[in-house]
């Protein structure tokens, strides 16, 4: 299969879905700290609707969509009764309706309404309801832990959105792909750096079963992934101060190294943005190579003292060499959910 290059989109990924594994936080006292990169595949529950756009016809722009009441964020599940997963099946039904009424379920949040919207026909003759959709995501990022026992894993530290709507994308199935690093977009004041890597498509190394504010969680299936690692310890919250720590993270080929970074600020478990702590890089390499926290590094373990504290999650636009990380606790809460 022809390899994938992937670009990550913006770190504010990304977010409340049920999870069904994993033994509770109380009861894992150590986790296998991973930090490589991997790819991810992820297919929405139905139709994400990204943005609403006008349809230009004979007799001007229109947008039957929103004349219906469709709204940005909403997720279609059903057209005329019938259930759709993806884009193109949408956009088969509407060229269908020949013009004629269609009605759509839509759900947002925990709510589902009906609307009834009728397609127009736009300049070239095609049938419309002006909406931009989307039915999934490709991107990389980095694994955080692995439990031993059960080859259960954590990764991003934050969920994975729609970058314009910023809507949790509501997770049918998932896989996490073999990948490397192939270049890296350094980051700047003002211009978030990235990751740039690549992967084939069938070459699966775990499934995604969770997505949610707190990471994307599911199953490592390869456990040649980890079963060379070894198992830290996990620092408990108020085991974790400021100071000298350090990430591991995969930013060139398929190395994990370490780096050094500085805690500067721990924020309180109710801190309304979910932040957990702020590092700043400290690594001479690091900053060289990516000018700090870059897209792509989301989900790079951190650990002080021997133990698993947390992972990296977003980086400061206008501060690359600095970024935030959430606390192990929460990740291994949201688990357990």
């Amino acid at each position: 299969m022809q390899q994938k290059h992937v670009k990550t989109s913006v770190i504010s990924l990304l977010l409340a879905c049920s999870m069904l594994f994993f033994a509770s936080a109380a009861e894992i006292s150590s986790l296998i700290p991973i930090g490589h990169t991997v790819g991810i595949q992820m297919s929405a529950e139905g139709v994400l609707v990204v943005r609403l756009d006008d349809v230009q016809t004979e007799s001007g722009k229109v947008c039957p969509a929103r004349d219906a009441g469709v709204q940005e964020g909403d997720l279609i599940v059903a057209v005329n009764g019938t259930e759709i997963d993806a884009n193109d099946t949408l956009q088969k039904q509407i060229a269908l309706s020949a013009g004629g009424p269609i009605e759509l379920t839509l759900q947002n949040g925990d709510s589902t309404r009906t609307v009834t919207v009728t397609p127009c026909t736009d300049a070239e003759g095609s049938y419309r309801i002006g909406v931009l959709a989307r039915d999934g995501m490709a991107g990389i990022g980095t694994l955080t832990y692995v439990d031993p026992e059960t080859g259960e894993y954590g990764s991003l530290g934050h969920g994975i959105c729609d970058s314009e709507t910023g809507v949790l994308l509501p997770l049918a199935d998932g896989s996490l792909i073999r990948s490397s690093v192939t270049s890296v977009q350094r980051g700047k004041a003002g211009e978030p750096g990235s990751l740039q890597g690549e992967f084939e498509a069938d070459n699966t190394v775990g499934t995604v079963e969770n997505n949610t504010q707190n990471g994307i969680f599911g199953k490592l299936t390869d456990t040649s992934v980890y079963d060379s690692l070894e198992a830290v310890p996990v620092a408990t919250a108020d085991e974790i101060q400021t100071g000298e720590a350090e990430i591991l993270s995969n930013v060139e080929g398929d190395t994990v190294q370490r780096y050094s970074v500085q805690i500067l600020k721990i924020y309180p478990e109710d801190d309304e943005y979910g932040r957990g702590m702020m590092l700043r890089v400290a690594d001479e390499a690091l900053l060289e190579q990516t000018g700090g926290i870059v897209q792509g590094m989301s989900g790079s373990p951190v650990l002080q003292n021997g133990k698993l504290i947390g992972a990296v999650t977003h980086v400061l636009v206008d501060d690359p060499t600095c970024g935030y990380a959430i606390g192990i606790e929460r990740m291994l809460e949201q688990m357990e959910q």
